[in-house]
């Protein structure tokens, strides 16, 4: 397989850890320059400054002016590609019930996952569409599709995020839009899903980055994946949900 995707514009939230991280890594080594944002500067800062082709540009994505300025630096680079949205939030630990939920908690969490996702893609939309195989991917989870008892919450932005991904890739033809299930993964993020319990039996998040490499390199139909059904058979379309 020729990679196509070795030149470019990227930008990659939630990069300073986790599948973030390995995927922006992953991107910079083909050749990609990757503007990877997350909220902790000093972790992102750290977490790429090694990295060729990867500009750290720390801010939260809930916030418009950090939104405005990840499009403003991706048009004075001379456009944008790809659009990554991997920053999400779990919400409480230990994960609570519906009938216990806070809302306020319920609020925070669509608003970084579903709410800045689409804020940002249409400050980004102009420069995508310009670009010669542009592609938005959103992050899925598994708890976007399945009733997990305590996963309301980050399940119905997931399952709203995938919508929005749906509903993006009719409407905007001339742009790649995948949402994609990674898996379990050996995440912070995921640990405090579970606080108090052994995780080490869950892949590292870099096991899940050649399935997004896939996609990036084959362009299937927009739609939903799930990373494993990419890496174990040929991308034949979306995944039935």
């Amino acid at each position: 397989m020729t990679p196509t995707t070795t030149t470019g514009t990227a930008i990659v939230t939630g990069a300073g850890a986790g599948f973030g991280l390995a995927l922006a890594t992953a991107l910079a080594a083909r050749g990609t320059t990757v503007l990877a944002t997350g909220r902790d500067a000093a972790r992102l800062r750290a977490a790429v400054a090694d990295l060729p082709r990867v500009v750290a540009v720390p801010g939260d994505v809930t916030d418009p002016a950090h939104r405005a300025d990840l499009v403003a630096t991706a048009r004075r680079l001379g456009g944008l590609d790809l659009l990554v949205h991997n920053a999400g939030e779990l919400g409480p630990s230990p994960l609570p019930p519906l009938a216990a939920y806070p809302l306020d908690a319920l609020r925070a969490v669509h608003e970084t996952t579903v709410v800045a996702a689409l804020a940002l893609t249409q400050l980004a939309l102009p420069l995508l569409r310009t670009a010669a195989a542009p592609a938005v991917v959103t992050l899925s989870s598994d708890a976007a599709v399945e009733a997990y008892p305590g996963w309301g919450g980050y399940g119905s932005a997931k399952a709203a995020l995938d919508h929005l991904a749906a509903v993006l890739g009719v409407e905007e033809p001339g742009v790649r839009v995948w949402a994609v299930d990674p898996g379990d993964m050996r995440t912070a993020m995921h640990q405090r899903a579970f606080p108090g319990e052994d995780i080490s039996d869950r892949p590292e998040p870099g096991t899940a980055v050649p399935a997004f490499l896939r996609l990036l390199d084959e362009r299937p139909p927009s739609g939903r994946y799930r990373a494993a059904d990419l890496v174990v058979a040929p991308a034949a379309g979306a995944v039935a949900r």
